[in-house]
């Protein structure tokens, strides 16, 4: 199983990829379990979360961070501060 991708995107790379015509998703401070049929890339606009993945990885995300979660991935998403965020299945 490919591991989640956390990291800072330049602005060249969002306005390229036309990340603000994606969905936009938002959540309250919450703990659910979730699983990827497809993968997914998301731009977080607020917000902070751990995903804690069956194999034990925790990874934690927030404002500012490009996050891709790879197909067949299941997890715990603990919402730590209220998300919106940008995202596109692919």
């Amino acid at each position: 199983m490919s591991r989640i991708d956390v990291r800072k995107p330049a602005e060249e790379e969002l306005e390229r990829r036309d990340v603000t015509s994606w969905p936009v998703w938002e959540k309250e401070v919450s703990r659910f379990d979730w699983h990827y049929d497809e993968t997914e890339e998301c731009y977080l606009l607020e917000g902070r979360v751990v995903v804690e993945t069956g194999e034990g990885e925790s990874v934690e995300f927030g404002k500012g961070d490009f996050v891709t979660f790879p197909r067949g991935l299941s997890c715990v998403w603990d919402v730590k501060e209220p998300v919106k965020k940008h995202y596109n299945f692919k």
